[in-house]
């Protein structure tokens, strides 16, 4: 048997109040789950039921079901309830295919190591 601190006795209550909600999940590598917390224990690992990856690139977005998911405790940065009366997101975003977003990903990436590699060979010219 292994001792709780009070820590640990916090988060599994402050958890118990989201048991059957709808939550966002803010991992730790930047991606983002919503789905129906049905369980938890004192790591914090969670199960999401219906759950989907929602994916944002600029003003496009997608949600990519899961479904059934286990999120270990350790790699979970935010967890908040959705209001189910509100809409959640802002009006310009425009809902796209997986494999749309996945294009759009892949051009937000190419463009980001684009200017990366410019900048490295600019380093020489030391402009500060």
């Amino acid at each position: 048997m292994s001792w709780a601190g009070p820590e640990d006795v916090f988060l599994s209550t402050s958890l118990a109040s989201y048991l059957d909600k709808k939550l966002l999940v803010l991992l730790r590598d930047g991606r983002k789950l919503l789905g129906i917390l049905r369980s938890f224990d004192q790591f914090a690992n969670a199960v999401l039921e219906g759950a989907c990856e929602r994916v944002i690139v600029g003003d496009l977005y997608c949600d990519i079901p899961l479904g059934l998911y286990v999120i270990r405790g350790e790699n979970v940065v935010l967890i908040g309830e959705l209001d189910l009366e509100r809409e959640e997101l802002p009006p310009h975003m425009t809902r796209v295919s997986v494999a749309e977003i996945r294009r759009a990903q892949k051009a937000e990436r190419d463009a980001t190591d684009l200017k990366g590699s410019m900048r490295k060979r600019m380093e020489f010219l030391d402009l500060d």
